[in-house]
């Protein structure tokens, strides 16, 4: 059975036929004329990338039946990544098929690097969404909201995993936009807690005037517009998960307070007489430099040590190999779904800037832009304009193709062995090479497994 991932090349001249089969030999290369050899072969072959050729017959000298072609081949397999070959003079056809679902498109005469570049990337973002639908059909993956193909996150999957069913209080360090609250709660899922309230307060979004009522509680008459009775937050986390995020942010006047509680996990509403015993998980979670905040005497230090019995750090999305274009692309059918657009997916140049791109503000930039990206796109696929990264395109992704074919290759066989565990001759497989071609490319890269 042959393992190669299927290319399918539609075009009618029998030169070009020869040239990009002999060319593209590393894939199951499978050629195709006409339209009906297209479809024919589409149904025989399932290719998950196909060159396709505008001018086909019968009507060679227009775009008519490659058009057609096109809006047949996505009919059938919406999924495929359709990158249309066009004369010089026929850039309005390769823009109208763009906007028709194609993944992207190259002019003629044809330059191999730049299409087996081309061809390379779309077969590397397949893997990424087949990748993603795995995660998701998966129901052995226990954290829900997360996604986690890149070894950094694995690895703290794996963590939170041994967490979870413990009482340990933990301490989730990470920049802002990371997924604090989402780690949270992927905590609370999976302990014995999981049907017990989850109850989370963010310590920099609460008046600090407000915030130890908000935390405590308070009795009748205990200030001025106490009329009732009102229980606090902690008090309602009662058997399950108290959340305390951006701790870092906790009014030095109650830390003191919390410390107690910690300790001996009982509270005292304001104007309350008796301490109330609570069951509670803790977590805390903030990006901050705590240990700073020590040194300038803003943070209680035996606090501190009662709140990270174990911490979690959070790898920023810019560290995160592979897995800003898997979320991007989570993200983009979910906001698709929501808003009633039929949107299937980005451009070469968009998934590029994606991956490429810093992500200061992190998932929540990413959320945000791409959310809006959705909501104010004209066409069924997503361009870096339509992110508003198309000045990062330009300042991010290098022209030169020896260094972007570095840099797809190297992104590919590090997602490759995270993926395999460092599994050699897995990654291997899964990348479509030899052992020995892998670990050469270990040498020429530097990578260490």
């Amino acid at each position: 059975m042959d393992t190669k991932k299927v290319l399918l090349i539609v075009e009618d001249d029998p030169g070009i036929q020869k040239q990009l089969k002999w060319s593209f030999d590393s894939y199951q290369t499978v050629i195709a004329g006409n339209r009906e050899e297209a479809i024919t072969a589409l149904r025989r072959f399932m290719p998950s990338v196909v060159t396709l050729d505008l001018g086909l017959p019968p009507d060679t000298a227009n775009a008519s039946e490659g058009l057609a072609t096109l809006k047949e081949i996505l009919l059938l397999a919406p999924a495929t990544k359709v990158i249309v070959v066009t004369g010089n003079d026929e850039r309005d056809n390769a823009i109208k098929a763009v906007a028709m679902g194609a993944y992207d498109f190259y002019q003629k005469p044809v330059d191999l690097d730049v299409l087996s570049l081309i061809i390379a990337r779309a077969f590397q973002l397949d893997q990424l969404e087949k990748d993603y639908v795995n995660l998701q059909k998966n129901s052995e993956e226990p954290l829900k909201g997360i996604i986690a193909t890149s070894e950094k996150m694995q690895n703290l999957s794996k963590m939170i995993e041994k967490i979870a069913p413990t009482n340990v209080t933990t301490l989730l360090l990470g920049e802002s936009g990371t997924g604090k609250e989402v780690l949270a709660k992927a905590i609370h899922g999976l302990s014995n807690r999981a049907d017990k309230p989850f109850v989370a307060v963010n310590c920099a979004a609460i008046p600090e005037n407000l915030l130890e009522s908000e935390l405590f509680g308070y009795e009748k008459g205990a200030f001025s517009g106490a009329t009732k009775q009102t229980i606090g937050k902690i008090e309602y986390a009662e058997g399950g998960t108290f959340f305390l995020d951006e701790i870092g942010d906790l009014p030095f006047s109650l830390q003191a307070k919390l410390l107690r509680f910690i300790q001996e996990r009982t509270i005292e509403r304001l104007g309350g007489p008796t301490a109330i015993p609570v069951d509670v998980r803790i977590i805390c979670a903030t990006h901050q430099n705590i240990q700073k905040a020590i040194e300038d005497g803003l943070f209680r230090e035996d606090l501190y040590y009662r709140i990270n019995e174990i911490t979690v750090n959070i790898p920023p999305l810019r560290e995160r190999d592979g897995d800003a274009i898997v979320i991007a692309t989570a993200l983009l059918k979910r906001f698709s779904d929501e808003n009633g657009k039929k949107i299937k997916g980005f451009t070469e140049e968009a998934a590029q800037v994606i991956e490429s791109y810093q992500w200061p503000g992190n998932i929540r930039q990413l959320e945000n832009k791409i959310k809006r990206a959705v909501i104010m796109a004209d066409d069924n696929v997503l361009t870096s304009k339509d992110l508003d990264l198309a000045q990062a395109a330009e300042e991010e992704i290098p022209l030169n193709l020896k260094k972007v074919r570095e840099v797809a290759e190297t992104n590919a066989i590090k997602r490759a062995l995270a993926y395999t565990n460092n599994h050699v001759s897995n990654a291997a497989k899964l990348l479509g090479v030899t052992r020995p071609t892998l670990y050469a490319l270990f040498n020429k890269y530097g990578i260490d497994v």
